[in-house]
């Protein structure tokens, strides 16, 4: 073996799921086929949820100071969006460029020994019951990597895709936008505007540079051009772009696209490549982002030989659901930001609906990818299966959040009762063994960090224990009616370490 796993593509996603990777213990290889990271910048927003992600991994802080919007828009409706109506510590949208937040990925997975082969890209592969052998094309000619496994995260027109022979169902799309980072204009900004002629938008980023796009109604299935741009905004906007000077110029559609499954044998999608949808509302990044931050820490337990049976399917199970859902509303707010004037009655609707906060506050935690919960058990509680959001936690050993418990991206097991995690009875906590939760969680050390602790706030008032996984998402709380934390731990993290050691004897005949 080469490399426990490659992952192809070092934009925002694949550079994610390396370092998580690497956290989990795994050994990674990055190729991509650039020959140096991007310049340019297409998406420029970073949701709640991935600023919630990155505060968990330690890296929220290398973005530096960078400007934080509480607005954002649903179909570019009159009405805003309001994430301050989202629960967490990061009710903003957080404007940042592609190429930046891709530097501070590169240096932290640099930091957790991540090698990315720059100029190096796959153009065949071929995968056994054993492991996958990668086709690359090098600076230096054609070689061959054998991996354990391989993913793809690498854009909406992915090689490895294709070459897999994923099935990507969709709609192809029939409207083409155009566009560009100029400099040497000053023109009025405008989020979004909409007329009988087409759309646009022209968007400062500071720094001299604008970010300008634009559509033309009936302007035909041919990607345009930068000389297009300029005669749509022109004709659409009233606006001249003479004397500016493009830094890039690109296209994009209302292709809506997703792959059938996220995962064939031992080659896996993740970003773009398992799905591709308008980018309305910033949303494509941070999907991808966060399909990583799920597959990453189950991968490397797959690897490194600890998974419990079954774990990295829950990818494809987990993540398929929320791309259809986010394909699903961007399609929506596709038709409503550049239909035709037969939508005006609907949109008139749903922006006087948006005026209530209940239907405002849905719609932003739909867009700000904090209403995710996965199937993670039999319980009623309402936390499991739903991201936890930062925390304010009283210990031993001082303050801290469950944010910064999360950086080594292990399991973590809050004792909030302190004593052992028994009920004010006396009686023991259902699941549990002698000594409570955080007795029978110390067969899993290994793998979970179990913390005392008094949180501050309502946020986890009345629990006396629950479980983390590794990315932010609860497992387990106590007290509940579900399944015990034997249970959880198990289908989580795989037999304890005193049953794997049992395990292993026997399959050399030297038990005692």
């Amino acid at each position: 073996m080469d490399a426990q796993v490659v992952v192809v593509g070092a934009g925002p996603v694949g550079l994610m799921l390396a370092a998580e990777l690497r956290l989990g213990g795994a050994e990674v290889v990055v190729l991509e086929r650039l020959p140096r990271p991007r310049t340019e910048s297409r998406a420029i927003g970073i949701t709640p949820r991935t600023l919630e992600v990155l505060d968990q991994r330690g890296v929220l802080d290398r973005l530096g100071d960078v400007p934080r919007r509480r607005l954002g828009h649903f179909a570019a409706l009159p009405v805003p969006l309001d994430y301050g109506l989202v629960d967490g510590a990061h009710p903003v949208m957080a404007l940042h460029p592609q190429a930046r937040t891709e530097r501070v990925l590169a240096a932290w997975a640099a930091e957790l020994g991540v090698p990315v082969r720059w100029g190096h890209g796959v153009v065949g592969l071929a995968q056994d019951a054993d492991g996958v052998k990668v086709e690359v094309e090098g600076p230096e000619g054609r070689y061959r990597l054998r991996a354990g496994y391989l993913v793809g995260c690498d854009g909406g027109h992915s090689t490895v895709r294709h070459a897999a022979g994923f099935d990507f169902p969709g709609t192809g799309g029939d409207r083409h936008f155009v566009m560009a980072d100029v400099t040497g204009v000053d023109l009025r900004p405008r989020l979004f505007q909409r007329n009988e002629r087409g759309a646009f938008a022209v968007v400062p980023l500071g720094e001299g540079v604008t970010r300008i796009w634009a559509h033309e109604h009936g302007s035909g299935k041919e990607p345009p051009t930068y000389e297009d741009l300029r005669v749509m905004l022109r004709h659409v906007a009233g606006e001249d772009l003479a004397g500016a000077t493009p830094r890039w110029v690109s296209t994009f559609g209302d292709a809506a696209r997703q792959v059938t499954e996220y995962r064939r044998g031992r080659v896996l999608l993740a970003g773009d490549a398992a799905h591709v949808h308008f980018p309305a509302g910033g949303q494509g990044l941070n999907l991808g982002v966060q399909d990583a931050v799920n597959l990453g820490w189950k991968l490397a337990a797959e690897v490194r030989g600890g998974a419990p049976d079954g774990l990295l399917d829950t990818y494809h199970s987990e993540r398929h659901p929320v791309g259809a859902r986010v394909v699903w509303n961007t399609r929506a707010q596709t038709e409503l930001m550049v239909g035709g004037p037969e939508l005006d009655p609907v949109r008139e609707l749903l922006a006087e609906l948006l005026e209530l906060d209940v239907v405002n506050r849905r719609l932003a935690r739909m867009v700000a990818g904090v209403d995710v919960r996965y199937p993670v058990g039999r319980g009623t509680h309402p936390l499991p299966g739903a991201r936890l959001p930062r925390v304010e936690l009283s210990t031993k050993d001082g303050m801290t959040t469950t944010s910064r418990l999360l950086h080594r991206a292990r399991g973590v097991l809050l004792d909030l009762a302190g004593g052992g995690g028994r009920a004010d009875t006396g009686s023991p906590a259902p699941g549990s063994v002698d000594g409570g939760p955080r007795a029978l969680a110390a067969g899993w050390a290994d793998r979970v960090d179990v913390v005392e602790a008094t949180a501050r706030g309502d946020a986890l008032a009345g629990l006396r224990a629950l479980l983390l996984r590794p990315d932010g998402h609860v497992a387990w709380v106590e007290p509940d009616d579900g399944e015990g934390l034997d249970v959880a731990l198990r289908r989580w993290f795989g037999p304890s370490g005193a049953e794997a050691d049992i395990s292993i004897a026997a399959n050399h005949g030297s038990v005692t």
